[in-house]
């Protein structure tokens, strides 16, 4: 039972009411003036926060007066892409990421020479990162993990695994005379971040699942076409071959994803899309070490 001190109808005047039974929390248009409410037994002062904007979006719960109780609950805009699932707001986010670092590729798209050592050290680190993703994957048996994101159900085996193709690659490499390096800082250093991150927050550790097998697919092949060009005549590494039609494969990666992100509560999924971010940065420090010898 609630106690109707008063209310406001415009100017100065003041109108008092009774008693009346009033169930909380309660919703008045956005039209109404502020009402002041107290409860009889606490005394503590209660108000409604309404919009005087008809095209405000934000609705309003009863608050405390001095701390406690509810807060205002304001309706959260959508993030683009939402409504069709956590990887359509993934590129989103990356199309952003994408635009800011337009003009730094542009200027240095003119210069870019690779290097049989450079490339043959973005093929090492990139095998550890791959083999790391892949064993995080297939060995996922941590009850804080193995629920979240399912990874025996959706994402192993999915036919997108590289880590036996570059084993090759170097394998050829190395009958071929060249000595292969040992991985270096931006490999392992992705590599250690990764498996960190999965013992923390499974959909932070799916954003980069996802967007590094995206960015080699649509980027890093194109990469790998013109250093085969330049370096191997033409060659063709298994790094660059899929079993399959690789697109349909990583489809049914982005299917699976968008399934289980479903059940992700909204601070879950912004913790993946912040993590785009940083999978952009260690993927391309990766990939600038194709040129890394020359610029030395």
């Amino acid at each position: 039972m609630l106690q109707l001190l008063s209310f406001f109808t415009g100017g100065t005047k003041m109108v008092h009411c009774g008693s009346f039974p009033m169930p909380l929390p309660f919703k008045i248009p956005q039209s109404a003036k502020p009402y002041r409410f107290c409860s009889l037994s606490s005394k503590k002062p209660y108000y409604f926060v309404c919009s005087s904007s008809s095209t405000s979006t934000t609705s309003s719960t009863i608050s405390p007066v001095g701390g406690g109780g509810r807060k205002r609950v304001r309706n959260r805009k959508l993030n683009p892409g939402e409504k069709e699932g956590i990887v359509e707001e993934m590129r989103f986010v990356s199309m952003r990421l994408r635009t800011s670092d337009a003009n730094e590729a542009s200027a240095t798209t003119a210069t870019w020479q690779p290097s049989m050592e450079g490339f043959l050290n973005y093929l090492v680190d990139s095998k550890l990162v791959f083999e790391t993703l892949e064993r995080i994957v297939e060995d996922s048996t941590d009850v804080t993990c193995k629920p979240a994101f399912s990874a025996d159900v959706y994402f192993r085996r999915t036919g997108l695994e590289r880590s036996a193709s570059l084993s090759k690659d170097l394998k050829w490499f190395k009958q071929q005379g060249f000595v292969i390096p040992q991985p270096s800082s931006p490999g392992t250093v992705y590599a250690s971040y990764l498996a960190d991150l999965a013992e923390k927050s499974a959909p932070s550790f799916l954003c980069h699942f996802y967007n590094i097998y995206f960015a080699h697919l649509y980027g890093g092949c194109e990469i790998g076409r013109q250093v085969c060009e330049k370096l191997l005549l033409g060659r063709k590494l298994e790094f660059y071959k899929w079993e399959g039609d690789a697109q349909k494969l990583l489809k049914n990666v982005r299917e699976n994803l968008n399934k289980l992100g479903e059940h992700w509560p909204r601070i879950a999924k912004n913790k993946c899309l912040k993590e785009a971010a940083k999978s952009f940065k260690l993927s391309g420090q990766i990939v600038r070490l194709i040129i890394l010898s020359n610029n030395q």
